[in-house]
């Protein structure tokens, strides 16, 4: 884990200052952070509905096929990395109205880091659970949450109220992407790609 990374989690105040200067003195260095992070959910999502699976009913475990699971994956890998794009976009665009010149690609890169508790999360893909799921993805959401109000006036150059009300818009921003996109991921998913389960009996 790099060292920008555990200081997100350790000292996030001086994370940002660091993750800036990086921005600032190498465009797109968070490219390697993005694409490698993004691969965490759906490399243990593959894992966990294939070799794992879950199970709706009693003594009945789900699965999915290599090739359903698979077309998942890639579907959520290419989500996640639209998302974060266009989160980075709306920041870039957002950004003007608060005075801020930030380039698209240092908002894309803020857009990165502050979804990392999300990349991490996926770890719990490892072990597809409903109840699992919702105590880390709330978990990583409120960490998020934090990152993005504690980061943005400080990667942005801003004055605090004017960053804490730039940070409320890009929250809002985030979850009316987030929401539309997990929509779309699933319509096509399920019409489009028909996934194919596997059913087991245990025991």
């Amino acid at each position: 884990m790099s060292a920008p990374i555990v200081k997100l989690f350790t000292q996030p105040n001086f994370a940002w200052t660091d993750i800036r200067k990086e921005e600032e003195a190498h465009p797109r260095h968070y490219l390697a952070h993005l694409l490698l992070l993004a691969l965490i959910p759906p490399v243990c999502l593959f894992f966990g509905t294939t070799y794992v699976g879950w199970s709706l009913a009693e003594n009945e475990t789900v699965k999915l096929s290599a090739a359903s699971a698979l077309q998942l994956c890639v579907l959520l890998y290419v989500s996640i990395l639209a998302g974060v794009a266009l989160m980075g976009l709306f920041i870039r665009w957002m950004s003007r109205t608060f005075d801020s010149r930030p380039t698209v690609n240092q908002c894309i890169g803020f857009a990165a880091y502050t979804v990392t508790p999300f990349f991490l999360a996926g770890i719990a893909g490892l072990y597809p659970s409903r109840w699992l799921a919702i105590l880390v993805l709330g978990a990583a959401s409120a960490y998020s949450t934090f990152l993005l109000f504690v980061g943005l006036p400080t990667f942005m150059h801003e004055r605090k109220e004017q960053g804490l009300l730039n940070a409320t818009c890009v929250w809002g921003v985030g979850l009316l992407v987030l929401v539309t996109i997990l929509v779309e991921m699933i319509l096509v998913w399920f019409n489009v790609l028909t996934p194919e389960y596997l059913r087991a009996t245990v025991g």
